[in-house]
């Protein structure tokens, strides 16, 4: 697998399907809205405008901005002013509050959380409402929260959920309705997709742990586990793909090493019960653990440490959360680094994102956030506001 796969097959998701017209039965009329639009670009009783003011201010084509504002001059709203100057004969209309859904995850998602509250913080600082459904994890919650979305008639939905197998449902949705998607993380047709690219995170991550088996164990491990969320689908898989390849890049002997794929669902529970049978069952050996995110990291670790294996595992993880950074502060801890995504700044660009696809700007299929390798060796420098303990161990309890 190569490092585009990620993008090519975004893309692939991306022409699936595309937007529809609204439906016959719908009782907004466009064109009367494209009107409002004109008229709400005077700010203020006597504003005089070119015609390119108000092309660049509705974010309307040349041709269509001209037939609104001799359309509203016949209809005595709009008053032309010289050779190509207009302005409005009624009191300035208000602005309207951009409108966004926003779908996220259940707060028990340390990362979902941040996603979150990234978002709120931005849309407050751009003064853009959001209408906040809760997805909690369920498929079938997330679809109701589709159709509740689309009642509401918001702009632009960001959409956060994590089931594969409900996305282009999802998406289909949406399409009909006329509203633009922005997928965060989970890839849904048609919908602008942003968040990880998750093989090139991957391999980041393996090479990490490939090395640090050099350095410690002089390469000499005796297995390679990994732990995938299989509900995600394909993309976010090739995450836990990636890190397998980095480890073999690194490590040449891993190409003999016996690979052991498990669900770990994404969860700490779910990670911790299927490492902690595996240890059951086979015996002392070094192993390679590669999680496709920080729960499932910090679950295998307690499987190890719970049945006195510490020094027999190495643990790498993904979105570099706070309890993982915490863990990492530890002396002596085995989870050796985890790839950041730093989600508390998704809002920034999600907002902008959803902003320049309300007013028309061209936008791209996909937009990849920034990863980061964090380690125990540097999680001060890039997080030095996180006031944990580095004595303590991570807050996994909330995982349990």
């Amino acid at each position: 697998m190569r490092e585009a796969d990620d993008a090519f097959h975004i893309a692939e998701w991306h022409g699936i399907l595309r937007p529809m017209a609204q439906s016959p039965r719908d009782e907004i009329i466009g064109s009367v809205l494209k009107a409002c639009e004109v008229l709400r670009v005077f700010r203020y009783e006597g504003e005089l405008l070119r015609l390119r003011d108000v092309v660049a201010r509705a974010s309307l084509g040349k041709s269509t901005a001209h037939r609104l504002l001799r359309t509203l001059e016949r209809g005595g709203l709009i008053q032309r002013v010289g050779a190509d100057s207009y302005a409005s004969v009624m009191k300035p209309l208000p602005r309207l509050r951009p409108r966004l859904g926003l779908a996220t995850q259940t707060s028990d998602s340390t990362f979902s959380f941040e996603v979150a509250e990234s978002i709120r913080r931005a849309a407050a600082a751009n003064d853009v409402e959001l209408l906040e459904v809760n997805n909690r994890y369920s498929a079938k919650v997330a679809l109701r929260n589709a159709e509740q979305l689309i009642r509401e008639r918001v702009a632009v939905v960001l959409e956060f959920q994590t089931y594969e197998n409900v996305a282009p449902i999802i998406a289909a949705r949406f399409v009909e309705a006329g509203i633009p998607l922005i997928a965060i993380e989970i890839p849904h047709p048609g919908a602008i997709y942003f968040g990880a690219n998750n093989y090139q995170a991957g391999l980041m991550g393996g090479r990490a742990l490939g090395r640090w088996a050099i350095q410690r164990w002089e390469g000499k491990a005796d297995e390679i586990v990994l732990l995938e969320e299989r509900v995600a689908g394909p993309l976010p898989r090739s995450r836990v793909t990636g890190m397998l390849a980095g480890i073999r890049e690194v490590l040449p002997a891993a190409e003999r090493m016996p690979v052991v794929v498990y669900n770990g669902r994404g969860q700490f529970p779910a990670s911790l019960d299927v490492i902690r049978r595996h240890l059951m069952r086979t015996p002392r050996r070094r192993v390679l653990v590669a999680a496709n995110n920080d729960p499932s990291a910090l679950g295998a670790l307690s499987a190890f440490e719970e049945c006195g294996r510490s020094e027999q595992c190495a643990v790498m993880g993904q979105n570099a959360i706070a309890e993982a950074r915490a863990e990492m502060r530890r002396k002596g801890t085995r989870l050796v680094g985890s790839v950041a995504y730093f989600p508390e700044r998704y809002g920034d660009e999600l907002i902008a994102l959803a902003l320049a696809v309300i007013s028309g700007k061209p936008t791209p299929p996909v937009v990849y956030v920034k990863h980061q390798l964090v380690t125990p060796a540097n999680v001060d420098q890039i997080y030095p506001l996180d006031g944990f303990d580095p004595n303590e161990a991570a807050a996994r309890s909330k995982f349990s």
